[in-house]
């Protein structure tokens, strides 16, 4: 019996490549698939492609240099400076933002708690 719809099988493409990051969990947040490092959020999965949190320069030079990277905007709502979104066609090709998804990672972990 055959049960992965394409979704699923995204996110198991998608886990593979996050899930081997030091400290990464996932887990549901309302209807998106999230990644976190120290219950703190990091990426997530929204529809075509994967959101992801880094410093607000290099956020911004993303959007500019890619023509992947969009501002992260999950069911439409307003976007920040320190989100983007990264579409990718096939999953698999998740692995080329390693560096990316590593430096989002840390980002993360650095940021102070409020």
């Amino acid at each position: 019996m055959n049960s992965d719809s394409p979704g699923s099988s995204r996110k198991a493409q998608i886990d593979a490549v996050l899930l081997q990051l030091p400290g990464v969990s996932t887990k549901k947040i309302n209807s998106l698939d999230a990644y976190f490092v120290n219950d703190r959020m990091f990426a997530c999965i929204s529809g075509r492609g994967v959101g992801l949190r880094l410093p607000v320069a290099t956020a911004t030079e993303l959007q500019f240099s890619r023509d992947n990277v969009v501002p992260f905007q999950p069911g439409g709502m307003a976007s920040t400076r320190e989100w983007i979104q990264i579409d990718r066609a096939e999953a698999a090709e998740y692995e080329k933002d390693l560096p990316l998804f590593q430096a989002s990672l840390e980002f993360v972990k650095a940021a102070r708690t409020r």
